[in-house]
């Protein structure tokens, strides 16, 4: 049984998005969550150690999410725990990855407006992988060359339906997956990969809008 994780925290870099050659969409992006606590001595609020994580998101979530997350907004996110060692030839590291079932703006920062969109709104266009804020995607065709394609081997998919254990209060709703989903992407690699865990941005993009 997979491992259930609740977070919070702030959208660290600008989501990526891509889409495999057999149609998953994915988006990525990386999360900083950092704990405040209340200091005696200094009589206020400080901030803790920062956890990162890299977040991964699948489908009709992957789409919606280019739409709606920018760097420095604070996040509620739930899905599954996935960790993993790295090695980028220099140095190697463990990176704690999220595959997303559920993300939405934590209202305690702030406020954000729902758009509801329909449930098969139709083939989009292909998006490739960008450095761009959310919401400026490139698109390209399906022939497109070399970083208009990825191949479906090495990502993963999350879990099909079903509902996250420990009442977090975050509804998932139907899968919008198909059923041989699971199977196609079982033990592949995570997408998170489309980061260096070892890449940490400056403390000034973590900021808050």
């Amino acid at each position: 049984m997979p491992d259930l994780i609740t977070v919070t925290g702030v959208v660290a870099t600008p989501p990526r998005h891509v889409t495999t050659n057999s149609g998953l969409e994915i988006t990525s992006f990386r999360l900083a969550s950092t704990q405040r606590r209340y200091d005696r001595e200094q009589n206020k609020w400080v901030d803790g150690e920062t956890n990162w994580y890299s977040v991964s998101g699948f489908r009709h979530l992957a789409l919606n999410l280019v739409g709606s997350v920018q760097v420095g907004q604070p996040l509620v996110i739930s899905g599954r725990l996935r960790v993993r060692t790295w090695d980028n030839g220099e140095r190697t590291g463990t990176s704690v990855d999220i595959e997303a079932e559920a993300v939405g703006h934590d209202l305690a920062r702030g406020t954000a407006v729902f758009t509801r969109v329909l449930a098969n709104p139709g083939p989009p266009a292909s998006p490739v992988v960008t450095d761009a804020v959310a919401g400026s995607v490139e698109t390209a065709s399906p022939a497109a060359g070399p970083g208009g394609d990825v191949d479906a081997a090495g990502w993963a998919a999350p879990g099909l339906g079903g509902s996250l254990s420990g009442g977090s209060g975050l509804g998932l709703g139907e899968s919008d997956g198909h059923p041989d989903a699971e199977a196609e992407h079982e033990g592949a690699d995570s997408p998170a990969e489309l980061f260096d865990p070892s890449d940490k941005p400056d403390d000034a993009a973590l900021l808050p809008f």
